[in-house]
C-alpha cells in the first residue's frame, strides 16, 4: 500500500489469530522436545532476560510436506516468490515457515550479530558463520540433533533466508555510513535544518547501500542514542547481550513529534522505505493521534505520536502540514521541553517483546520499576518502565513561560526536577496479535504528561 493513497488507513484492523499461534507453538514444542540445548536456552532466555523463545524465532524450516494443509487452515499463504516453499501469515506476527521434502527440520533464532551470539554462548570455534562479515544475512548452526537443527540468523535489511556475500567496496561503505549515521548532528538552530541534514546523510547512504541496508544502519544508531539516555534500556541491553542477542526482539520504535515537524518526520521515514499502516485517534478528549509505519524489508515498526484535533484524523495528517496550536498537548509539550524525538531528544521509547511478568519482576530486582500496566488483555500486555527524568534547558522553560504555554508552578518544577524523558516498554503479544490498544495508549499518554508527573 502506498503511503500516499487516500484510502482510510484508520480502518485497518488486527485481530488475534489463535489457530496460527497454536500451529507455531506446536512446531516450536517439537524442537524443545528433541533438543536439550534449545530447551536449556529457552530457560536461560526466560530467567536471564525475561523473554520467551517464541519471540526470538525468525523462521522455521519443516521437513514434512504434510504440514501444508495445517498451515493453510491456520491462515498461512504460500509465497510464490520463494520457489513455492515459503508460507507466511501476515494477519498476525508469525515467523515464516519453509516447507521442504527432506533433510532436517530447522529452527532459526534472530539475533543482531551471529559472531556476538557464538562468543557469548561459548560456541566460538565450534560453529562456522555462513555469510561474509557485514553481509546483510549471516547465520550459524548452534545445535544438531537427529532430524533437527537450531541456527541463529542476523539480518541487516534483507528478507532472504540464505547467507549473503558482500563486495569489499561495499564493506567500506557500510562502515563509513554506519559511523556517519551514529554521529549525525542532532542540535540545530531550526528543526528544518536538522531534518534536511538527516535527509542528506540518508540519501548518500542509499546511493551506496540501498534503502533497506541504510534503514537498518539508521535504526541501530537510533537505538544506541536512545539507550545512552535511558538507564533501564542499558540494564536490559546488558542482560540480552550476555546471551549475545542484542535488540533483535524489538517490537516498535516510538517517536514524539511536534505538529509543525510531523510531515517532515513521516517524509524522512518514507525515504527510509517505511509505508503507512493504521493510524490512531484516542477520542475527542484525548488530544493526540498517531501514525503507524512499517519497513517490510527490515521488520521495523514506527509509532509516531502527535497532538491532533478530532476533525484532523479524517485528513491525511501524515502528509498535509498541521497548523500550529495556541496550546500544547502532552506530545507537543514534551517536544518543547526536550526537542524533537527525531533530533536532539531521541526516541520516546523502544518497545520489545518479553515474558511480561518475568521481565517486570527481574527488572524490579535490579532497581528498575515499571508503571502500572496500561494494557492487560489476553493477547496484549504493556507497561512502561518508570520514566527517565531529563534536565530541561533553562531557555526552553523561559520560552514556554514567555509564550504563556505553562504556568509558573510548572516552570519551577521543570527547573528543579527536570521532566520525564524516555522509557523502555515491556510488551507481551499472544495469538500473534499485531495491533495496539488504543484506549490503553490514551491512558499512558496522559500519565506521562510532564504536567501530571506527581500523579504517577
Amino acid at each position: 500500500m502506498s503511503s500516499h493513497q487516500a484510502e482510510d488507513v484508520a480502518a485497518i484492523r488486527w485481530d488475534p489469530q489463535p489457530a496460527a499461534a497454536a500451529l507455531v507453538s506446536g512446531l516450536l514444542k517439537e524442537f524443545l522436545a528433541t533438543s536439550d540445548w534449545i530447551s536449556h536456552f529457552a530457560g536461560r532466555l526466560r530467567d536471564e532476560t525475561g523473554t520467551r523463545i517464541v519471540d526470538w524465532v525468525d523462521h522455521i524450516v519443516v521437513a514434512d510436506g504434510n504440514v501444508t494443509t495445517r498451515l493453510e487452515a491456520a491462515g498461512f499463504v504460500l509465497d510464490q516468490s520463494n520457489g513455492g516453499t515459503l508460507w507466511r501469515n501476515d494477519r498476525g506476527m508469525f515467523p515464516p515457515v519453509v516447507v521442504r521434502g527432506g533433510g532436517p527440520s530447522q529452527l532459526f533464532l534472530k539475533v543482531e550479530s551471529a559472531a556476538d551470539f557464538l562468543h557469548a554462548n561459548d560456541l566460538a570455534g565450534s560453529s562456522l558463520i555462513d555469510g561474509d562479515p557485514l553481509a546483510a544475512v549471516r547465520r550459524a548452526r548452534v545445535d544438531v540433533r537427529e532430524g533437527s537443527e537450531c541456527w541463529v540468523i542476523a539480518r541487516h535489511g534483507s528478507r532472504g533466508f540464505g547467507p549473503e556475500t558482500i563486495e569489499p567496496d561495499r564493506v567500506n561503505a557500510v562502515v563509513r555510513h554506519a559511523e556517519a549515521l551514529k554521529l549525525r548532528q542532532r542540535h540545530f538552530e531550526t528543526m528544518q535544518e536538522g531534518f534536511e541534514h538527516a535527509r542528506r546523510l540518508i540519501a548518500r547512504a542509499i546511493d551506496d547501500l540501498g534503502v533497506a541496508r541504510t534503514c537498518d544502519l539508521f535504526f541501530r544508531a537510533e537505538r544506541e542514542y536512545w539507550q545512552s539516555r535511558n538507564a533501564a534500556a542499558r540494564i536490559q541491553k546488558a542482560r540480552q547481550d550476555r546471551l549475545g542477542l542484542g535488540w533483535a526482539n524489538h517490537d516498535h520504535h516510538t517517536y514524539r513529534s511536534s505538529r509543525e515537524a510531523f510531515t517532515d518526520l513521516v517524509a524522512v521515514l518514507e525515504q527510509l522505505g517505511f509505508v503507512c499502516r493504521e493510524r490512531f485517534y484516542a477520542g475527542e478528549t484525548a488530544g493526540w493521534g498517531a501514525q503507524v509505519l512499517e519497513q517490510p524489508d527490515c521488520g521495523i515498526v514506527i509509532f509516531a505520536d502527535v497532538d491532533l484535533a478530532p476533525d484532523e484524523v479524517l485528513e491525511d495528517f501524515s502528509h498535509e502540514p498541521l497548523a500550529p496550536w495556541a496550546e500544547l498537548g502532552t506530545v507537543g509539550l514534551w517536544c518543547r521541553l526536550h526537542g524533537e524525538a527525531f533530533l536532539e531528544a531521541g526516541m520516546h521509547h523502544l518497545e520489545c517483546q518479553f515474558d511480561f511478568d518475568a521481565a517486570r519482576a527481574q527488572l524490579r530486582e535490579l532497581g528498575v520499576e515499571t508503571m502500572q500496566p496500561f494494557t492487560d488483555l489476553p493477547y496484549l500486555r504493556q507497561a512502561f518502565t518508570r520514566g527517565e527524568k531529563w534536565r530541561v534547558a533553562p531557555e526552553r522553560i523561559q520560552r514556554l513561560l514567555d509564550e504563556g504555554l505553562i504556568p509558573s508552578e510548572s516552570a519551577e518544577q521543570f527547573r528543579r526536577s527536570g521532566a520525564l524523558g524516555s522509557h523502555l516498554e515491556i510488551l507481551q503479544r499472544d495469538d500473534g496479535y499485531k495491533g495496539f490498544n488504543q484506549s490503553g495508549i490514551d491512558e499512558i499518554i496522559l500519565k506521562t504528561d510532564p504536567r501530571r508527573e506527581s500523579s504517577d
